[in-house]
């Protein structure tokens, strides 16, 4: 049966399969560039949910295909594997996204087989691919140099990619005083100072990005300029960005995957490791839009730490939650959240509904404000990885959730997460300007998710974590609901005045009633913090100021939400 076994042609239909996603994919992607100049905002937004659901609907696709295509007991004969996977390997090693290629074999194998049957020999745990390519990186970008000075580069650069600019000379003067000022001023007098520009232009909400790197002998600075389309005023670049920490937030995990076209997918991100050594590749390859990839790329790096590391989970720190439980790995950046099986009794929502709403964080804008997560199911790990009392407690508040399985413990659902710091405990410990900074941006959090129509539901600091930029971003998510489903109130005056000594409401609540004056005491036991942030963003505590979001919502209106400093604006 071996000898004539289907392995190349269930390797071919894979491929093929691929080759079809990556087609629907780029074509998605090519429209980035229309609908900015011709500022289609919420096309714009559709096209990003499109996007991101395309993959698993691709997968469900091809295996539908496989099953037609082959008699079941063969198709699922998984001693044969091994040949298919070896098969493929022949077919993807010309390839230039050989590496996102492997990743798509994945998904169908276990669209196929229950996890169970994972290991290297039938599918990609470990890449077969090169970490050197061999491709030349001058495809894919653009040098300029210092000959006609610095208004001369600037100026090419921005004549590059045919944009109609408002006022091309207003940009190009901006951007070189905020160039002037970004570095020192023998840098930019520095005859060999260089330009090497990312040719492909990144697009993204209502922004559009330029990114490459500044470079001279010695020394390199990244550089990204940001494309705005100011509706009746043609495009305008915005700023330029050297500050690498700047950069690193714009292609944050907090942020909507970027649309790109990169024929070439691990050169450019080789090319922003250059630029961002703290970026994970698995978070570069997720920000313009692999976000799949990015996932194996996690887990590789998360088995390689647990294989070298005498690391040991433990149960993150903070309140512990009321629906999910959270544990982490101290020199791993990164929280696992998994759904309790009983629910604290003030929480009315359940185990479906929880991870529905996790998975709707994927599809919608997260402005810079909440956490991207990657859902993993069978997660195996050694017993001895874990701390006693973290795995004592997992098994007691999910045993539907955590088994062991002799020395092996297994996760059969879970949720990754960047680590963060809990707000409430950043603040335990913050000095006097810490705590402004840090109220000042949670307050921001809340307004631009509630612009971009999403509404937190549990606002409470401990639901919020401080970033190492220390950006304060929401990541509790079974509570979360679109802004506009909300019905804001005032609180009726009392009818009597025994209605104000009673415990109980003198007015209907119904399911989705919110009462801003709520707030004040809900999110704040400090009565310093509280004051604070009332003078900070009082507005909050109004039900109007969140019914003039909504009517702005309902109208159509996309707000921006820069994830960078816009100086002088």
């Amino acid at each position: 049966m071996t000898q004539h076994w289907p392995a190349g042609e269930i390797a071919r239909m894979i491929l093929d399969g691929f080759d079809d996603y990556r087609e629907q994919f780029r074509r998605i992607t090519l429209g980035a560039r229309e609908r900015f100049e011709q500022a289609r905002w919420q096309d714009i937004q559709r096209a990003a949910a499109a996007r991101i659901n395309l993959y698993e609907q691709k997968v469900g696709e091809v295996n539908g295909w496989l099953r037609d295509g082959f008699d079941e007991e063969v198709l699922l004969d998984v001693e044969q594997w091994p040949l298919v996977k070896s098969a493929y390997i022949r077919l993807i090693d010309p390839r230039l996204d050989d590496e996102l290629s492997e990743t798509w074999y994945n998904s169908l194998f276990c669209s196929l087989f229950s996890h169970d049957q994972i290991s290297d020999g039938c599918m990609f745990i470990h890449t077969t691919r090169p970490s050197i390519r061999s491709h030349a990186r001058a495809t894919q970008t653009r040098t300029y140099t210092l000959d006609e000075g610095l208004k001369g580069l600037l100026g090419a650069v921005l004549a590059e990619h045919g944009f109609a600019f408002g006022d091309l000379a207003g940009d190009i003067a901006r951007l070189e005083e905020q160039l002037r000022e970004s570095l020192p001023d023998w840098v930019c007098k520095d005859p060999a100072l260089a330009l090497e520009l990312f040719t492909p232009v990144l697009y993204r909400n209502k922004g559009a990005y330029l990114v490459g790197r500044l470079y001279n002998d010695d020394e390199q600075w990244p550089l990204v300029i940001p494309l705005l389309h100011r509706e009746g005023h043609g495009i305008e670049a915005d700023a330029l960005i050297t500050d690498e920490a700047e950069v690193s937030i714009i292609f944050s995990f907090t942020r909507s995957y970027f649309m790109v076209d990169v024929p070439v997918p691990g050169e450019f991100v080789n090319f922003l490791k250059r630029i961002l050594p703290g970026k994970h590749i698995a978070e570069l390859y997720t920000s313009i839009g692999f976000y799949k990839h990015g996932k194996s790329e996690f887990y590789r790096a998360l088995i390689g730490h647990l294989a070298r590391s005498d690391d040991r989970f433990v149960m993150a720190p903070g309140v512990r939650g009321m629906v999910m439980s959270v544990f982490t790995l101290p020199g791993f950046n990164t929280v696992f959240k998994i759904i309790k099986d009983r629910f604290s009794p003030s929480k009315t929502v359940d185990r479906a509904t929880v991870i529905d709403k996790y998975r709707l964080v994927k599809s919608v804008d997260r402005v810079g404000r909440m956490a991207d997560t990657q859902e993993f199911a069978d997660f195996r790990f050694p017993r001895a990885k874990f701390d006693a009392e973290c795995l004592a407690e997992l098994l007691e508040v999910a045993p539907s959730t955590v088994a062991l399985e002799g020395d092996t413990v297994l996760i059969r659902h879970c949720w990754t997460e960047r680590r963060m710091t809990p707000l409430n405990l950043y603040l335990e410990h913050a000095s006097e300007a810490q705590v402004l900074e840090a109220l000042e941006d949670y307050g921001l959090a809340i307004k631009q998710l509630a612009a971009a129509n999403i509404f937190p539901g549990d606002m409470l600091l401990k639901n919020f974590g401080v970033t190492r930029h220390g950006r304060v971003v929401f990541y509790d998510y079974d509570e979360i609901s679109f802004l506009t489903e909300v019905n804001f109130r005032h609180i009726p005056p009392p009818r009597y005045p025994e209605d104000e000594m009673s415990g109980e409401p003198w007015y209907s609540i119904g399911p989705h009633d919110v009462f801003p004056e709520e707030f004040p005491p809900f999110l704040f036991a400090d009565i310093g913090q509280r004051r604070l942030f009332s003078r900070l963003h009082g507005e909050l505590y109004d039900a109007d100021y969140w019914k003039g979001l909504q009517e702005a919502i309902r109208e159509g209106k996309v707000i921006d939400v820069f994830p960078y400093r816009r100086k002088g604006r």
